[in-house]
């Protein structure tokens, strides 16, 4: 039997490929990929949100709204007094009986889950009680997904983002350290994003500076704030489109270098931008974020494409966080802070120790175990556990993987998994031994034994591993991910590395010294 074997090999290049790209993150180094300590070992901040379920109700209202008047326009159905009343329902009248019939048709097809009553020729609109639940269920799922998108583009090692309970958010976010960064990420994660483009009454905006909130509603109309000065603008409540249309937003310079941000509108949106500049020709149009005005230019000529501007004197990183928040969706209600608790890399560092005590006093008197029951046997098995340490580290480290406290559980329960493939493996080769087969036939026939064992153990936990990442949040995540990459570690050192190990000692073995390979203290028939 040949003494190098490509099992030596690979579990040779393994370990130095373990070895290296450890380093960064046993070092903590500034060069090279590094893992990333999660929020209860390297400390941050620990939210828990509300949202106003409200506003979401009202946006679907405002939303039905804009709906019904793109539906009439398009279909030149005559209508007067589109309005929203108390956030409830839209209203709205008909000038012409014969298109009873064809409303009726038009807005049971297109806006599902509301009621449609009608007096006369005067019509209201309003959610069903089913379809409030479902909204405001919806807010706070929507919620969660995007404050998790704002957080993965914002840049942030695998924050955890999740449901708690029916109405409340859980939001941990590792490695905020600084008074600024938090105000920031508060800032990014509470921000609606809700983008309108709005028409200015031109009729009546000269008299906003009098006029009351009252009387400018009863014009069907909003007074909003611009954005950098005093100026107020009254602008026609329902808008023209809203961020929903959005497909993409950007960070640009204009031509005196100041941010703006440039988005694209989705193809309907395109088409309502497009038709609504090109009837309006003359009079201004509002970019309106979260109630306040951004800009308010005039309309030249119809503009074509769906590509709009926002520009409103930001700073690179307002510019920057606000491109992301307008990618990441519209918060269909505000969220509020519940509970807010910043947590200290001290506890973080007690926690790196306690951890990483329990691992070493594990990874000792398992070696000590395998040395004194086994001989070179176990010195075998413990080299492919150092190994198998080491690649859980490497691969960990190359993909910028988030360590926690259960991921390190993980890892202490994969030094039990690993060993425990190569105690079987041993405990064959002695049964084997004791028959009387040759050391060689009693090596090869011990791994072909104890292989499928092994297999079916490692690949049904793998199983219930990937469905705990899949399903899991937060730190299960990391439990699971160093438990499969433990798995996965283990079967290329515990099987492949050991077993080449063998062949490539097997020369050197002495049939009169079992005691000393494998601690056997005596085999029948033999002295």
């Amino acid at each position: 039997m040949k003494t190098l074997n490509f099992r030596v090999i690979l579990f040779a290049f393994a370990l130095i490929f373990g070895v290296v790209f450890s380093i960064p993150s046993l070092t903590q180094s500034e060069e090279g990929k590094k893992i990333t300590l999660g929020l209860d070992l390297q400390g941050g901040l620990h939210m828990l949100l509300g949202i106003k379920s409200e506003v979401a109700i009202e946006s679907r209202i405002k939303s039905m709204a804009g709906t019904v008047k793109y539906i009439f326009d398009d279909e030149e159905i005559i209508f007067d007094d589109l309005r929203m009343i108390e956030g409830q329902k839209v209203t709205f009248e008909l000038l012409d009986e014969d298109d009873v019939t064809q409303v009726k048709t038009l807005l049971k097809k297109e806006i599902e889950g509301t009621v449609l009553l009608q007096d006369g020729l005067k019509f209201s609109l309003a959610m069903t009680e089913e379809e409030r639940v479902r909204t405001e269920q919806n807010a706070i799922q929507q919620a969660v997904d995007t404050i998790r998108n704002r957080l993965n583009e914002f840049g942030l090692a695998e924050p955890t983002v999740a449901r708690q309970g029916t109405d409340k958010i859980l939001v941990e976010v590792p490695g905020i350290k600084t008074a600024e960064d938090e105000q920031r990420l508060r800032e990014l994660i509470a921000r609606a994003a809700h983008l309108q483009l709005m028409a200015v009454d031109e009729e009546r905006i000269a008299r906003v500076n009098t006029m009351s909130l009252a009387e400018a509603k009863s014009f069907g109309d909003v007074i909003l704030p611009d954005i950098s000065t005093n100026e107020k603008y009254l602008l026609r409540a329902i808008p023209v489109l809203d961020g929903s249309m959005l497909t993409d937003a950007k960070v640009g310079f204009d031509e005196s270098n100041q941010p703006v941000i440039n988005f694209t509108l989705n193809g309907q949106g395109a088409k309502i931008f497009g038709d609504f500049t090109g009837q309006y020709v003359g009079k201004r149009m509002a970019v309106v974020l979260d109630n306040q005005v951004y800009s308010a230019p005039n309309i030249n000529e119809r503009i074509g494409g769906g590509r709009v501007q926002i520009s409103g004197r930001f700073q690179l990183s307002e510019a920057h966080d606000l491109a992301i928040a307008l990618r990441s969706g519209a918060l269909l209600a505000p969220v509020k802070v519940l509970e807010k608790r910043s947590v200290g890399p001290s506890l973080g560092a007690d926690s790196i120790r306690s951890s990483s005590l329990a691992l070493m006093l594990g990874f000792v008197l398992v070696v000590i175990f395998m040395v004194l029951y086994y001989g070179v046997a176990g010195v075998i098995a413990n080299v492919a556990l150092i190994g198998n340490l080491f690649l859980i580290l490497a691969i960990m480290s190359l993909f910028g993987a988030t360590l926690t406290l259960p991921g390190m559980a993980g890892i202490v329960l994969t030094v039990g998994m690993a060993v425990d493939a190569n105690v079987i493996i041993n405990e064959r080769i002695r049964e084997l031994l004791h028959k009387g087969k040759s050391i060689g036939k009693s090596i090869e026939d011990g791994y072909n034994n104890a292989f499928t064992a092994i297999w079916d153990a490692n690949v049904t936990t793998l199983i219930a591993a990937t469905v705990l990442y899949v399903y899991g949040t937060g730190a299960i995540k990391g439990f699971a991910l160093t438990m499969s990459i433990g798995i996965m570690a283990s079967m290329l050192t515990a099987i492949v590395g050991t077993h080449g190990i063998y062949q490539w000692i097997l020369p050197k073995i002495d049939k009169n010294k079992l005691g000393f390979w494998f601690g056997i203290k005596k085999i029948e028939g033999k002295k």
